[in-house]
């Protein structure tokens, strides 16, 4: 498939589907995690839960970003997909420390592969001009998903249970695998699976052209990874008992900025839309430590969700415009670590 202005095909829109389905699934657990832990005995290693899944999406970042220059686009998804839905049938079984720890580390790998792949596939089917836009409306996709899930998933539990949860969280991740099923292949002339593609030699872990974009995408993200730990105990100690809440107010309030924020990009430059935004951000961190009421909470993250919102396109079409065609796979992953 070649690149076209022709942005909203019907490709796009399933995969635009895919994403929502994939963002709803591993995104409504995440406010009952600490309290969950802290039920089998392991309240001390809270840390561990956004630790654990991290450190697994970046280790498989090199391989993500090399299959999907080898194999294709649409298998490296459905790989992602599929580890979001063999985990969350799992959890259930794992009620002891150790094997909640080890699901969370092997649950990394559906975002190590998922969003590589999803970034590629955009890249192949957009020109240029439209590429800020595009991952705009993507990133809606996965933000919509994200906006109601972790309410969804702090619902389900009070009215039910955490197994419930678990397994409304797996049938999400089925619906996003099915629908990759149905999408055409963008990467030309793929490759079929061979077991030395898992092997990355050391320059294949980086793209150097990238690395201005990778510190760029390291840096709010370091404060934003304790933000996720921390908030679901904050949210509580301060009155505001829906625990997902917060992250719904801020991944809802992006949705305002991600569409406009591409465009912006695509037509005055990546640079002034990331400097925007990564004030927001600062701004939303700085409200984030004096929060001690639902309201203030509430503010950060809105302030939270418009910096996010704004930053997110524009550094993935920073990222594919420095990148060469033939590794935007790798180019991508390179991205994703410093976000990891």
């Amino acid at each position: 498939m070649e690149p076209s202005d022709r942005l909203y095909t019907r490709q796009f829109w399933l995969l635009c589907l895919s994403n929502f389905f994939f963002a709803i699934s591993f995104n409504m657990m995440i406010p009952e995690l600490p309290s969950y832990l802290t039920s089998l005995g392991g309240g001390d290693k809270k840390g561990w839960i956004i630790g654990l899944f991290t450190i697994t999406a970046c280790l498989s970042r090199p391989f993500s970003g090399k299959l999907a220059d080898t194999i294709g686009r649409v298998p490296v998804m459905v790989i992602g997909s599929m580890a979001c839905l063999l985990c969350s049938i799992a959890y259930p079984f794992m009620t002891f420390v150790s094997g909640f720890l080890m699901l969370r580390f092997l649950h990394g790998f559906s975002t190590g592969f998922k969003p590589t792949g999803t970034s590629a596939y955009v890249s192949d089917i957009v020109t240029a001009q439209r590429r800020g836009e595009a991952m705009g409306v993507v990133g809606m996709s996965s933000n919509i998903g994200m906006s109601f899930a972790p309410s969804i998933g702090s619902y389900i539990t009070s009215i039910s249970s955490m197994n419930v949860m678990f397994y409304s969280a797996a049938f999400f991740a089925f619906l996003s695998v099915a629908i990759l099923y149905g999408m055409k292949e963008t990467l030309q002339k793929p490759q079929s699976f061979q077991w030395k593609f898992l092997k990355i030699s050391r320059n294949e872990i980086f793209d150097p052209k990238v690395i201005p974009a990778a510190i760029v995408m390291l840096l709010p993200y370091l404060s934003f990874g304790a933000m996720l730990t921390l908030v679901p105990d904050l949210s509580e100690h301060i009155g505001m008992h829906n625990k997902g809440l917060f992250f719904s107010i801020a991944t809802f309030s992006s949705l305002i900025t991600r569409f406009v924020g591409g465009k912006i990009s695509d037509k005055y430059g990546r640079i002034v839309v990331l400097k925007f935004s990564i004030i927001l951000i600062t701004i939303a961190q700085i409200l984030l430590a004096f929060a001690n009421t639902p309201l203030l909470l509430t503010t950060a993250a809105i302030v939270m969700g418009l910096g996010l919102g704004t930053f997110s396109p524009a550094i993935m079409a920073w990222t594919i415009d420095l990148s060469d065609d033939e590794n935007r796979g790798k180019s991508i992953a390179t991205v994703y670590i410093a976000l990891e």
